[in-house]
């Protein structure tokens, strides 16, 4: 991620005669411990006729004296350097244990040593008040020095001052600002009367326009800035000198250029020198340039970059367009938090404390965007065995025509703000409901937490707890029975409404809800116990019994049946709207009046009694058949309805449970129900339960918890560009959500988010979808995918491999490519079997068996046809095409870059479909294509070819996801030839099965891991390339002195891992040895671990500290000394192109 950029700084002195000049000296040569890499450096001074002199002062300052023998009219001195803005971690450094907190005293021989940097000047009042203020409470010396840097930086102003000299702490104090050397020197000052060495700094100040604008506070410089800058610099055991800037408030970092350090401000001066009597005109000019900026995630792409990349976007999308293709893209990107990486649920946990806080603002943001008169919908999402509550997913669901399905949105509730909703207004509500539907109200039916079982619950506990203080191990049964107690066992949980749709007569009133009661055993309906909302926990197996077959079903929708438009909104408003009601719809007192209601109706706030409500049915309340009926003993009583819609408070939220319905006409009748009822009622609400069926009329947005990730399903996109709106914006709107597209693992490597990006391609209905009416281009596309390996590798997660998520066909499994073959060939002969194209059953028949993992698993696969054509139900057949092996992209145009690249494909194996033979890899699969020259080599081929089917990718725009999977770790030149390491790709291998507390588990070993070394410019065999004494198996790969070798190594020691007995290899030192001499030229040391032992226990916060971390491990020295004799090297036979060092000596 580095940016080099180059510096400009000239000084000019114009005088109005010809003068002689004193020896000058001049102080702007980088410091030697100046922590940012100086890649060039240049001094010019006019006139031309001078001598200079480098030396060192007495503080090791870069001195340049020089001496002009002759007058003249003019000085200028140019600096330029060109520095590497690497990221420095400025809090990267450890302290002696004496040293740890402040206050602490220096030992007596460093204390003699630092005796320039100790000395004080006399206290003045405001000095000493300032001092005397300052808490000496002991604690982390960092947090002492951060507390006092900012504070300085918060009470003192910042102005600019060209007077000479720098200001006394007293008067900066008493005018509470002054310039940067003002500030420094009063930071100075106070860290010395505290007892602590501090030096005076000058030097220059880099700050660039970052890629990211900040949410909270300042963003950082509008435009790259430079200029001449000055702060101080504290002395810590065990850290050194480390620097602070009192007028940011800040710790310097790679931005900050040190020039000179001096105990006075007086020995720091950029220019110092005398000049005969004259006068003078002085000149300053400062400028910063970027002329190198590497691939980074943060900035993938320049302007220019991305309008072609938008070029391009649509030349595809015409030909997808002249092709008749109909191909809808949409996806299933994740998201994490970016403010609590540690925390479990951001890690390896489904749901957590604020998962569905965050998932809530941000389904809020995108609904306001595309779905404007759509309706938020909270239903139950994935249940794995295990986990004992089914994960939430909240759904935003709007219709395609335009027309809104919900009016108002400030009927919905917001979780987070909580409410004052109680069981009485659930009763309330479901009253006035069933009112405006038409139905019984003495059919609703009053659920209560089972009484019986939370009795035995208690008496299970133990003699010495209490039940509303259990002391139970598990957390959610604890609050279970907490909240259950503190309710009270006689207290309604809610009020549920037997409910289904009817045909009716279509000549008379049509399509009608009916209602039906309800009979138990019991007098009451208790519910399963649990925390799920009541719908999902009612005891429908309780209900009378009835035969398989006379229980009413109802059948989803075939996907590929031909639908109408949905019903206009306003009609479904107009049906329910407001009839002849007592009051007008309002009762005085705030009272719903419902017609030929008693005076015992419920109204809010008061007691509604207890059980089903004795309501006489009036006009719109019709008996329906069965009303009347009660079951007779061993009768089927299939006339039972067996779904209904429920009311509950909790929380103090008005919640709706929506019962199973299965046309999207239907649901949208009840949604336009329930929005009078709550208008009338003027309540808020919140919609869970079941979500409408799926209906290509309908656009569907999920947000979804998945372990250690929020994962949206974003609606598809139809064109190239909705498919850039939808990207970008989601990736906004997580970013002003806090949530974030990037994870990071403790070493500073980047992982994605580790939830994936699964791509989702298919047509607006499945008898759109490409993949059913060209079989073929499902053929090309895996033929294509299985010869090139760089397309699952470079776009993959850290886990990959046979046991992974999304393992490819030949992962360890060399017979599945041979059935692949076979069944590829089926594909593409049917057609001319047939003259017909193979039907959808038998696509799905034919790979079915064959996309799987090594389990059988047939969704854990690269290419996942789960809802191509399942046979499975209605919601397998859609047509859809599941790719699962992609990664999270960091940043948006990274994504859309990477969709459009499917695309692409799909555009040419829809014009020429892809029958090349299927390559066998072998074991080369996990050897040669697991390192990254030979992925960008096998995907430099993906790129020619889409160049010649007249695609013009350019290769760069694929650099970021190079440098983001394959980051460069460091590189070291000696002798002509250039070292350079990379991270590469090593699988994870799943472990046997443990025991643990009642089930097993299965740990993955990703202790493994592994590098690229590529050296260039080695053309003969006198030298040799070493790491850890073992020579490197170096392979060709093509161009002229480039060797490329992988080198697997352990990198920590977990406590299950395969081969247990093998220790860590670290560090990794690499030798470039002269054979003949038997001697290391040079080398390089890459640290598994921290050099200095400090080795985080939290994740780092953004890329910034990721960077900072792996570069930190690196060192461009750290050589074998002494003799070297080098073993030969025996390259394995089923992995020649990688060194493992597990099987070294």
């Amino acid at each position: 991620m580095s940016i080099h950029v180059a510096l400009t700084h000239t000084t000019t002195y114009r005088f109005d005669r010809p003068v002689g000049l004193s020896p000058h000296i001049v102080r702007l040569r980088p410091a030697p411990h100046c922590r940012t890499p100086i890649l060039s450096y240049s001094q010019r001074v006019e006139p031309a006729g001078h001598f200079i002199n480098w030396q060192q002062d007495p503080f090791s300052n870069y001195l340049a004296r020089l001496t002009f023998p002759e007058k003249t009219t003019l000085l200028s001195i140019t600096v330029d350097l060109v520095a590497e803005m690497s990221v420095l971690n400025p809090f990267d450094f450890f302290l002696e244990p004496d040293a740890e907190k402040f206050p602490f005293s220096y030992v007596a021989e460093l204390e003699a040593e630092l005796g320039p940097y100790l000395a004080a000047d006399p206290l003045t009042p405001r000095l000493k008040a300032l001092i005397d203020s300052i808490d000496r409470t002991p604690r982390r010396t960092q947090d002492f020095l951060v507390d006092l840097n900012q504070r300085l930086q918060r009470d003192i102003g910042y102005t600019v001052r060209l007077e000479p000299g720098v200001q006394t702490p007293e008067q900066t104090l008493e005018l509470a600002c002054g310039s940067c050397r003002d500030t420094g020197w009063l930071l100075v000052q106070v860290l010395r009367h505290l007892g602590l060495a501090a030096r005076f700094v000058s030097g220059y100040l880099i700050q660039l326009t970052p890629d990211v604008k900040a949410l909270d506070g300042p963003s950082g410089a509008e435009a790259d800035f430079t200029d001449l800058h000055a702060w101080c610099e504290v002395f810590l055991p065990g850290a050194g000198w480390i620097g602070l800037d009192p007028t940011s408030g800040l710790l310097a970092g790679e931005g900050h250029i040190p020039l000179a350090c001096t105990p006075q401000p007086s020995g720091a001066a950029p220019v110092e020198g005398l000049v005969d009597e004259c006068e003078v005109e002085f000149s300053h000019h400062m400028a910063v340039t970027r002329i190198y900026e590497s691939p980074r995630v943060t900035k993938p792409y320049t302007d220019d970059q991305w309008q072609s990349v938008l070029t391009l976007g649509e030349v595809v999308d015409q030909q997808l367009k002249d092709g008749d293709v109909r191909l809808t893209q949409g996806g299933e990107p994740t998201f994490v938090a970016t403010t609590d990486r540690d925390a479990p649920e951001w890690n390896t946990d489904a749901q957590g404390p604020t998962k569905r806080g965050y998932a809530g603002e941000l389904i809020g943001k995108l609904i306001a965007r595309y779905g404007p008169g759509g309706f938020l919908h909270f239903g139950q999402g994935k249940w794995y065995p295990g986990e004992q509550l089914p994960r939430w997913a909240l759904s935003a669901i709007w219709r395609r025509d335009g027309q809104p399905c919900w009016h108002n949105p400030e009927l919905f509730a917001d979780e987070r703000l909580g409410g004052t909703a109680t069981a009485l207004d659930a009763h309330t509500f479901i009253l006035a409901l069933v009112d405006t539907l038409g139905v019984n109200p003495a059919h609703v039916q009053t659920g209560y937490e089972d009484t019986w079982y939370y009795l035995w619950r208690e008496r299970r506990l133990p003699v010495n707890v209490d039940p509303f203080d259990s002391r139970v191990e598990d957390e959610l049964e604890r609050a279970r029975l907490r909240k259950v107690f503190d309710q009270g066992l006689k207290t309604p949980t809610g009020y549920a409404l037997p409910i289904r749709r009817e045909p009716g007569a279509p000549q008379l009133s049509g399509p009608r809800w009916v209602s039906g009661p309800w009979f138990f055993r019991d007098e009451r309906m208790y519910l399963f116990p649990g925390d799920s909302a009541m719908g999902w926990r009612l005891p429908l197996d309780s209900l009378p019994w009835a035969t398989e077959g006379e229980r009413a079903s109802d059948w989803p929708q075939d996907p590929f049946a031909p639908r109408n438009g949905l019903p206009d909104s306003a009609a479904l408003r107009l049906q329910y709207g407001p009839m002849h009601r007592i009051g007008g719809g309002y009762a005085e007192g705030g009272t719903v009046g419902v017609q030929n209601q008693g005076a015992g109706a419920p109204y809010r706030g008061a007691s509604a009694g207890v059980g089903s409500a004795p309501l006489s049915s009036g006009d719109g309340q019709r008996l329906r058949p069965g009303d009347g009926r009660h079951p007779d003993r061993f009768e089927s009583a299939g006339w039972i309805l067996r779904t209904a819609l429920c009311v509950e408070a909790r929380g103090g939220i008005l919640y709706v449970f929506m019962p199973p319905l299965t046309s999207a006409e239907d649901y949208l009748d009840l949604l336009a129900a329930i929005e009078t009822t709550a208008q009338r009622l003027q309540v808020k609400l919140v919609l869970e339960g079941y979500p409408p069926p799926r209906d290509p009329r309908l656009n569907l947005l999920q947000v979804t918890p998945d372990p250690g990730v929020i994962e949206v399903n974003i609606h598809p996109a139809h064109n190239w560009a909705e498919l850039v709106d939808h990207t970008e914006f989601l990736y906004q709107a997580a970013f002003e959500t806090r949530l974030g597209a990037e994870k990071f693992m403790l070493d500073g490597r980047h992982t994605g988010t580790g939830g994936g990006n699964h791509v989702v391609l298919g047509g607006a209905t499945p008898a759109d979808s490409p993949f059913l009416r060209r079989p073929d281009l499902l053929a090309s596309l895996l033929a294509y995918w299985h010869n090139h390996p760089s397309l699952s590798y470079l776009f993959s997660g850290l886990f990959i491999g046979p046991t992974s998520q999304a393992p490819r066909v030949d992962e360890a499994r060399d017979d599945q490519v041979y059935e692949l073959e076979i069944a590829l060939a089926e594909l593409r002969a049917n057609r001319a079997r047939y003259s017909v194209e193979a039907p959808a059953w038998f696509v799905d028949r034919t790979l079915r068996n064959l996309l799987i993992d090594v389990t059988g698993n047939t969704h854990r696969s690269e290419f996942c046809i789960d809802k191509l054509y399942s046979p499975d139900g209605a919601t397998g057949r859609l047509g859809l095409l599941e790719l699962r092996a992609f990664e999270m992209p960091p940043h948006a145009r990274m994504s859309v870059v990477q969709q459009l690249l499917l695309r692409a494909l799909i555009a040419r194996f829809w014009h020429t479909p892809y029958t090349a033979a299927l390559q066998r890899w072998g074991t080369a699969l996990h050897d040669r294509f697991l390192l990254p020259t030979f992925i960008a080599m096998d995907f430099d081929d993906v790129l020619t070819e889409l160049r010649e089917a007249g695609f013009d990718f350019d290769p760069q725009w694929f650099a970021p996801h190079h440098t983001f999977r394959f980051p460069l770790l460091g590189d070291y030149a000696v002798s002509g030839m250039k070292l350079e390491l990379r991270m590469a790709l090593e699988p994870w291998h799943v472990m046997g099965e443990e025991g643990a507390a009642g089930t097993t588990v299965r740990y993955v070993d990703s202790s493994l891991e592994r590098v690229e070394v590529k050296i260039n410019g080695l053309t003969d065999s006198r030298h040799v390339l070493t790491v850890n004494g073992q020579a490197v198996p170096l392979q060709p790969t093509g161009r002229s002195g480039e060797f490329v070798c992988g080198v697997r190594y352990r990198a920590w020691h977990p406590p299950s891992a395969l081969h247990p007995g093998i220790g860590v290899h670290a560090p990794l030192t690499f030798d470039l040895v002269d054979t003949w001499m038997e001697r290391s030229l040079g080398g390089c040391q890459y640290h598994v671990e921290h050099p200095g032992g400090s080795n985080p226990t939290v994740f780092p916060i953004n890329s910034y500290e990721a960077e900072s971390r792996r570069l930190s491990r690196f060192f461009r020295m750290g050589h074998t000394p002494g003799r070297m004799r080098v073993t030969p090297v025996h390259p394995s036979l089923e992995f020649p192109f990688t060194l493992d060092l597990r099987t070294g000596a």
